[in-house]
């Protein structure tokens, strides 16, 4: 898709900037990146060692800063909205769209009060607005908006970085659903085998039914015939008999 190919690009972009630069310089780069409208991921960028290295010096707010943007959410910003730097609006639109992220994650049927709760939005036409123009129209997630329902039906969203931890969550997941599977299929194959022994079974019986009606047939023609020549003979015999008396 084209807004993967673009995340690409401004990854691989930001990843080689971040390596040939340190202190203030990559402060500079971390504003920079966490304020490009069409980059969602940052994980890449927390790796690069020069990045890393901010941490604890005077410089390590921006490291914060980027991690926030990587794992976190707009209610993460509020509530502890001292420990961060001050965003600029760029930013704190980047944020809520990256909490839409994180909440589809969750559940592909998002409350519009929840929703609101969220973002800190304080009523239905400027969610939906923030939902068409700004998430819908930015690529990073499809779906429809159910007025009636007051839900946003997802379709489709945008992965986030994983956090840390989280890839041991992820295969535990899908060890249990790799077991999961195995058994279904497990099962789906003796049923299989059980509707082929019963197919054989069947097929078994239907011949030896077709069987025994030939068999049937036969034997009723054996009958009809013996009956035929009995009565042919009586007809014979007494025709033979009149001659005498004649």
């Amino acid at each position: 898709m084209e807004i993967e190919r673009k995340q690409a690009d401004l990854i691989d972009h930001y990843v080689k900037q971040a390596s040939s630069l340190n202190g203030s310089s990559l402060s500079v780069l971390i504003l920079e990146a966490t304020s490009n409208p069409s980059l969602f991921a940052f994980s890449e960028i927390l790796a690069v060692p020069t990045v890393a290295q901010l941490e604890g010096t005077g410089q390590s707010a921006y490291l914060n800063l980027l991690r926030l943007f990587a794992y976190g959410t707009w209610s993460d910003y509020k509530s502890n909205a001292g420990s961060f730097l001050q965003l600029v609006p760029e930013q704190v639109l980047k944020l809520k769209q990256l909490t839409v992220l994180s909440m589809a994650e969750i559940g592909k049927v998002l409350p519009y009060d929840q929703l609101m709760q969220q973002l800190d939005v304080t009523n239905v036409r400027e969610l939906e607005d923030f939902l068409i123009n700004d998430c819908m129209y930015a690529g990073i997630v499809r779906g429809k908006l159910d007025q009636l329902r007051r839900c946003f039906e997802l379709q489709f969203a945008a992965g986030r970085d994983l956090r840390p931890g989280q890839i041991g969550n992820m295969i535990d997941v899908l060890s249990s659903w790799l077991a999961t599977s195995d058994n279904l299929l497990l099962s789906i194959q003796e049923k299989i085998k059980w509707a082929d022994t019963m197919s054989e079974l069947d097929k078994k019986q239907k011949t030896e039914y077709e069987v025994k009606v030939d068999e049937a047939k036969k034997l009723l023609s054996l009958k009809k015939l013996h009956h035929s020549r009995g009565t042919l003979i009586s007809g014979e015999m007494k025709n033979y008999s009149l001659n005498l008396v004649e």
